[in-house]
């Protein structure tokens, strides 16, 4: 049995412990020469450095250039309908934040490789792999990807068929992949900020409570007590003073350069917990507030576990615990409870509608999530050669997405660093794990709450709210406390009684608007699926 030092960040990667657990140790990057580690930590140091610093120019104002990701692009991407103006900001971030960084990460993987095989692992891949702890893992995640990807045809479908709507057959073909940049954001891995004019019935109220958390003065600091507020009722830990004095809830305006990615971080001392989050009052960074305290919620509740133990029972659990709770937070029903929605029409039509809103985060996300770390498998076990780096990233997005660049790319540019997590040498196979097993727990937690009963179509696991649940807050507490004491379907098994991974309880969520788009794709005469995308030069 090997243990395996957590590898959240590579501060942690670079600890110097010596651990004795079972047969092996894994030590992570300190298993290297102090020159090669020193190495390794400074060219990742230089690419999430330069992720951090970049700016771009305005649109047709080349005179202004200090536009950041966080807040400026990521706004102009949500609300822009301008495909020339959203081409330029894709093309100025993927040139500054992805090709400056291919030298370091050509430093990086080499040594990720030799670190890797000092630690017994054929490659950095199996590396990660281990951390689910069972061999056949990664073809369990090739077979899930494949259970969901008659929805995500679907899906795709459909949306292709509204921007040609929108845009017009010379900017969307047909039968190929969607131009990333139409999407609503940077990566086109979430949808849902292009849900206004894709939105099945517009006609019905749609969820939307951004404009009433304006009018009634929210504040990031609000939207973390509100998320608080909901942990403590499901009996669960509330936040300790320390941590409203030591994060940082909102953007500074003194000039640092902060990388805005959101992420919650626990000091190993008591109650020692924080989150970095340049919160927008919106209805999106409120339900992102309640993914990050899940992740504080975590840490409270395992540290009382040994060091070693203080950890998730996979990544994936990780970033499960939050997103189980804004599953509950994005409904109606709770929505109401806290008095940002009145008189809500709930009809079919509406309920539709939310699922479909659901499914632009939750369902169009897995392709994207799993190409990432596909991707970064086949640099570290070296089936993906240097000299074809970029081009076989954008060949992996569209063959599982059906995505494309907006313009022609080649290996003179290299796009995959431009996402935090591959800069930054974050696993992303946890989030393809999260967006999996949350259903699980979601319909076990709904379950306990009373308020899921299968087949009953007042009790549905799409308008499931489990807040004041001790019963479903205690079966939660009792799998987080395990940490990771024990292997991953032990934890799982104390919420679900289940201890496989499956995509039952996902299908079941969406189930209605699949039904919905076969109808509905058949009815607009959508094409299903995409040609190969060929916008990517490889010689």
């Amino acid at each position: 049995m090997k243990a395996r030092i957590s590898n959240n960040n590579f501060f942690k990667k670079g600890a110097q412990v010596l651990l004795k657990f079972g047969d092996s140790v894994d030590l992570g990057y300190a298993v290297l020469s102090e020159d090669k580690f020193s190495l390794l930590m400074g060219a990742i140091s230089n690419m999430t450095e330069n992720y951090a610093k970049v700016k771009v120019c305005e649109y047709r104002n080349c005179s202004k250039c200090d536009l950041s990701l966080e807040p400026e692009l990521t706004e102009i991407f949500a609300k822009s309908r301008d495909p020339e103006e959203l081409k330029y900001y894709w093309i100025q971030w993927h040139d500054a934040a992805g090709t400056p960084t291919r030298k370091d990460y050509d430093t990086y993987v080499s040594l990720n490789r030799e670190a890797a095989q000092l630690n017994n692992f054929s490659s950095g891949a199996e590396e990660w792999l281990s951390d689910y702890g069972d061999e056949t893992f990664e073809e369990q995640i090739d077979s899930t990807i494949k259970q969901i990807m008659p929805l995500y045809e679907q899906i795709h479908a459909y949306v292709r068929f509204k921007l040609r709507e929108k845009y017009g057959n010379d900017v969307v073909s047909e039968k190929g992949p969607i131009p990333t940049h139409l999407l609503g954001s940077m990566w086109a891995d979430l949808w849902n900020n292009i849900a206004d004019f894709t939105t099945p019935y517009p006609d019905s109220q749609l969820l939307d409570v951004t404009e009433e958390m304006i009018k009634q003065n929210y504040n990031p600091t609000r939207m973390f007590q509100i998320g608080d507020e909901f942990f403590v009722s499901l009996n669960m830990t509330k936040l300790p003073q320390t941590f409203w004095e030591k994060s940082i809830l909102e953007k500074p305006n003194d000039g640092r350069d902060l990388i805005c990615h959101p992420g919650a971080m626990y000091f190993y001392k008591k109650d020692d917990v924080r989150i970095k989050q340049c919160t927008r009052v919106n209805m999106e960074d409120l339900f992102t507030a309640h993914h990050e305290l899940g992740h504080i919620q975590y840490f409270l509740q395992y540290q009382h576990q040994p060091r070693i133990y203080r950890d998730s029972a996979n990544p994936g659990f990780h970033e499960a615990v939050g997103d189980v709770i804004a599953l509950s937070v994005s409904t109606p029903k709770h929505l109401e409870r806290i008095g940002l929605l009145k008189n809500f029409k709930f009809d079919e039509n509406a309920k539709i509608n939310q699922i479909y809103r659901s499914a632009l985060t939750k369902l169009v996300f897995l392709p994207y999530a799993y190409t990432i770390d596909k991707y970064r498998y086949g640099i570290f076990r070296g089936e993906i050669k240097p000299e074809e780096a970029n081009c076989k990233f954008w060949e992996l997005r569209s063959e599982f997405s059906g995505i494309e660049p907006p313009v022609n790319r080649s290996e003179q540019d290299f796009d995959a660093p431009a996402k935090f997590h591959v800069s930054a040498d974050t696993e992303y196979l946890r989030y393809v794990v999260s967006y999996i097993i949350q259903f699980q727990f979601h319909r076990s937690a709904c379950e306990l709450a009373g308020e899921y009963v299968k087949g009953d179509p007042e009790k549905t696991l799409n308008n499931c709210d489990i807040y004041q649940s001790a019963e479903a807050g205690n079966a939660i507490k009792a799998m987080l406390s395990m940490g990771s004491s024990k292997p991953w379907p032990d934890a799982m098994e104390v919420l679900t009684g289940q201890r496989k991974m499956s995509t039952d309880a996902l299908l079941e969520y969406f189930n209605p608007l699949y039904e919905w788009l076969l109808k509905e794709n058949k009815r607009l005469g959508a094409f299903i699926g995409w040609e190969k995308s060929k916008k990517c030069i490889s010689t």
